[in-house]
């Protein structure tokens, strides 16, 4: 879809870098549940399947999530699935447990969930499945939050802040109290907005409305003149009829998320990937795992944009297909990282 080149970029817009973590990765193999030949990946099984795939996490993935079993669906219709969205960091918790073959996430997988998950002896593999935009959104109806630099939304939502109304955050604004809203504490979308905005994660003021459902903070910010939110990109897309995008300037101008300035950088700092992570117990065991992350990775690439995100390249999913063949466990990131190089992810080892 678009061209990448091998440069160095942030972590936020890493999509060559998502093909080069895997490389180093990959250093086992097994076969594929769709029983496919060596040196090759079939999407599906022709053998007709049953059984069940539990899917949870990031309500931002989750569109992701609801598209891709749909149509595997249509081509298994004897799989149940159960698909929901508590958030990352409420689907690390459930995966951690053993509770979910799959779950999503808007942000890597972090150090202590890592830890949870060992204690109950849950394996995982991690998949990058798209790229998303966090996007900064007003009410259709406010004519003057054209463009926020990043020092005024670190301003609005760090701890403590003494923003109250828009005059406090550029003096022609209106002195109009601010409504805020945004990701709950359990979501991925909240870790990296702080990360990427404020500068450390998880550090925001609190007197906000919060919601791991994005649904609830559309409806918010779409039902008051004067709110100001931020959600993945894909509802916004759903919803442009109710919503306004404001321009993030990071120093070279605003600059509005789509998917062209998603994958290729330019919209910064808020570009950020997206992730499946599939437990290897379900990949071991249930052969509708198997044949539906197979699914997932070869028609990623044609589904992905139907769902408002950004697909990775091609040898993206070609080497996450490896991956998952090869059961190749544990994260090639550190938390939700930002300003990493090509360079240094090159030289990482997987950390299981």
């Amino acid at each position: 879809m678009v061209d990448q080149r091998l440069r160095k970029i942030s972590f936020a817009s890493l999509v060559a870098a998502t093909v080069a973590i895997f490389v180093a990765g990959c250093n086992s193999g097994e076969s594929t549940a769709t029983d496919k030949p060596e040196g090759g990946t079939n999407a599906t099984t022709t053998e007709k399947l049953s059984g069940s795939i539990s899917i949870d996490g990031s309500s931002t993935v989750f569109p992701i999530s609801e598209a891709f079993s749909e149509e595997f669906g249509k081509e298994q219709g004897d799989i149940k699935f159960a698909v929901a969205s508590s958030g990352t960091g409420g689907g690390f918790k459930k995966f951690a447990a053993g509770e979910l073959d799959i779950t999503g996430a808007s942000r890597p997988i972090e150090a202590s969930e890592i830890e949870a998950a060992k204690k109950n002896n849950i394996e995982f593999v991690e998949v990058p499945i798209a790229f998303d935009g966090l996007s900064v959104i007003v009410n259709p109806k406010n004519s003057f939050a054209e463009t926020l630099t990043v020092a005024e939304l670190k301003k609005i939502w760090e701890p403590n802040s003494k923003v109250k109304t828009w005059k406090d955050v550029r003096s022609d604004f209106p002195a109009e109290p601010i409504k805020l809203y945004g990701a709950g504490t359990d979501s991925g979308t909240f870790d990296y907005f702080t990360k990427a905005i404020v500068g450390k994660e998880k550090s925001s003021r609190t007197d906000y409305q919060a919601s791991e459902d994005d649904n609830v903070l559309v409806q918010g910010v779409s039902g008051d003149e004067f709110a100001l939110g931020y959600f993945g990109y894909a509802y916004y897309e759903q919803n442009q009829d109710k919503l306004k995008l404001v321009k993030v300037d990071a120093g070279k101008g605003g600059i509005s998320p789509s998917p062209e300035t998603i994958a290729d950088g330019t919209y910064a700092p808020l570009s950020r990937p997206l992730f499946l992570y599939v437990n290897k117990k379900s990949l071991d065991d249930k052969p509708e795992v198997k044949a539906f992350v197979a699914f997932l990775l070869s028609k990623a690439k044609e589904i992905v944009p139907t769902t408002g995100y950004v697909q990775l390249p091609d040898e993206a999913y070609t080497i996450a297909q490896e991956r998952v063949d090869k059961k190749v466990v544990g994260t090639s990131f550190q938390g939700a990282e930002t300003g990493i190089t090509i360079t240094d992810l090159l030289k990482r080892e997987t950390v299981k």
